[in-house]
């Protein structure tokens, strides 16, 4: 039996991290959603994840990634969002994000 991947975090905030920001496209018929989310460590170096999230709600193709500036952080991003331009023509847009506590509360948050 295959594990429900939906349910998987893409990115854990440990003690000194919080949330940089998230992003998404718009829904991309038979596609889904591309999402970017990133983190600021406690060191100030900086992680991030891309994802598709399925209309079912699974996550795919999670590609993750450090960088130790918020400058190299904009290069990831523009090529990222660079290549889903010219492949779909959609673009990130700034959204609020999900956040579970180890606790299992749930709530959201923006950065913008």
């Amino acid at each position: 039996m295959k594990p429900d991947l939906s349910r998987a975090a893409v990115l854990s905030i440990e003690k000194g991290e919080e949330i940089f920001d998230g992003w998404a496209t718009a829904h991309i018929p038979q596609v889904g959603i591309y999402k970017l989310l990133a983190k600021k460590k406690a060191d100030g170096t900086m992680e991030w994840a891309h994802f598709v999230q399925r209309d079912s709600g699974v996550k795919e193709r999670v590609l993750r990634g450090d960088v130790k500036s918020i400058e190299e952080f904009t290069v990831v991003k523009d090529a990222i969002e660079s290549n889903l331009r010219r492949i779909y023509g959609v673009s990130l847009q700034t959204v609020g994000y999900d956040i579970e506590t180890p606790n299992g509360k749930k709530t959201t948050g923006t950065r913008h």
